[in-house]
């Protein structure tokens, strides 16, 4: 559908005046610590219901069917993980996908933080708390998108699927995974995926493609022994450094290929969490635990960067007595990159040029998002938004609401077409 400029204007003053209410309505959302219970929180149940409410507040819910899903698990306190799925009819029967997340990382360390983090401020044109700026914001602007379509008595152009899901921050082993993998949602090979959970300040960064995840973890056990007679035991610390640093030039030395696509534009192998060992500096450590987290351009095969890793393992376990065992902690094959010349690759690119005024980019990233998923069935799906650059994960998390408000343009104007 070509609409015209007249038509664009008076979508975008529509939502330049709903940013008070925007505003208001992401302070009330981020007032619920969303946590993981594999993380130690709550999950996301009462966020959930309190998004439910907005939506019915808003008069999203007339003409449109608001659907529940919620997928089992025994860590929750209600058993089960909720997402939230908001379908508006539009003219034709194709459909567009937006999906944020209802879930949050933790606040951290609350002594880093200027406020609290589950008391949203707001200042100098920010919204600071945690969940703000990901994934909050983007879940208000897709709502009063759909309001200010609403209040124009406009009807959007596709089928509009506005999803809050669960589990994101932890893998989407309760959300989108099984919905899309077990068939518990009806996702179609023809449907347009829009992921408003990445990109950059500019807003000029579309990504179409990820890196694969490998994150390991390895157990070295050896023999503790005091430290004044290390001959008698088998040092877990020496052996667990020596195996980081040679893991680490094997793997960079086995896969130094490039991918202009990615920033940065080689695969990363990245030692990083080491576990605490022994309490007293007398003692030699009879074990030792760390990971290695692993981004890997997409041409490589994880299951190669496995086989790095165990032939490294052998070689240090025939050098010294220990034992070196491996638990993969989480995995996530490299799916095929998004084609530039998709409907939703397209789309993108030409609304958000024209809402920022800008020429956007297609990229690649090392983070994983709900599009891997996707892409993996042979969906089509990209990942934008404008967001504050780096403030995801971060203590004093804000979100600018220039951004909120840009992201709203650009949702509504993708929904007509």
């Amino acid at each position: 559908m070509n609409i015209t400029n007249d038509l664009k204007d008076k979508i975008t003053q529509e939502i330049e005046q709903l940013k008070t209410e925007m505003t208001g309505s992401l302070c009330r959302i981020l007032r619920f610590p969303a946590v993981s219970p594999h993380n130690g929180g709550q999950g996301e149940e009462a966020k959930a219901q309190e998004v439910s409410n907005l939506i019915n507040e808003l008069g999203l819910t007339d003409g449109a069917k608001l659907e529940w899903v919620r997928i089992p698990d025994g860590k929750s306190e209600t058993g089960n993980r909720p997402s939230l799925i908001l379908r508006t009819p539009g003219k034709t029967g194709a459909r567009l996908w937006i999906l944020c997340h209802l879930d949050v990382v933790s606040e951290g360390d609350r002594a880093l933080w200027n406020t609290d983090p589950f008391e949203p401020v707001v200042k100098d044109g920010m919204i600071i708390a945690r969940g703000a700026n990901d994934n909050g914001q983007a879940g208000i602007a897709l709502l009063y998108a759909l309001k200010a379509l609403k209040n124009l008595n406009l009807t959007p152009e596709y089928e509009i699927c506005a999803s809050f899901v669960a589990d994101e921050e932890m893998g989407s082993h309760y959300s989108i995974e099984p919905m899309v993998t077990k068939g518990i949602v009806d996702f179609r090979k023809d449907d347009m995926i829009l992921v408003p959970d990445g990109g950059n300040s500019s807003g000029d960064f579309i990504q179409i493609a990820e890196k694969g995840i490998l994150q390991m973890e390895f157990l070295i056990t050896g023999k503790q022994v005091h430290a004044s007679t290390p001959n008698l035991g088998s040092n877990a610390c020496r052996a667990a450094n020596m195996f980081s640093v040679e893991l680490d030039e094997a793997l960079h030395k086995a896969f130094p290929d490039v991918n202009k696509l990615f920033s940065p534009e080689t695969s990363t192998f990245e030692p990083t969490r080491r576990y605490t060992n022994v309490v007293s500096v007398n003692v030699v450590p009879g074990t030792e635990k760390l990971s290695f987290d692993c981004r890997v351009l997409p041409h490589i095969k994880l299951d190669d960067v496995i086989n790095i890793a165990e032939k490294v393992m052998k070689d240090i376990m025939s050098r010294i007595d220990v034992k070196i065992e491996l638990n993969i902690i989480n995995r996530h094959d490299p799916a095929p990159s998004t084609s530039e010349e998709s409907l939703i690759a397209k789309l993108t690119v030409k609304t958000v040029g024209e809402v920022l005024d800008i020429k956007p980019r297609f990229g690649g990233v090392g983070g994983g998002t709900f599009a891997a998923f996707f892409r993996h069935e042979g969906i089509p799906s990209v990942v934008w938004a404008q967001n504050t650059d780096g403030q995801a994960h971060q203590p004093n998390e804000y979100a600018m609401i220039e951004h909120m408000i840009n992201n709203a343009k650009v949702f509504a104007l993708l929904m007509m077409g």
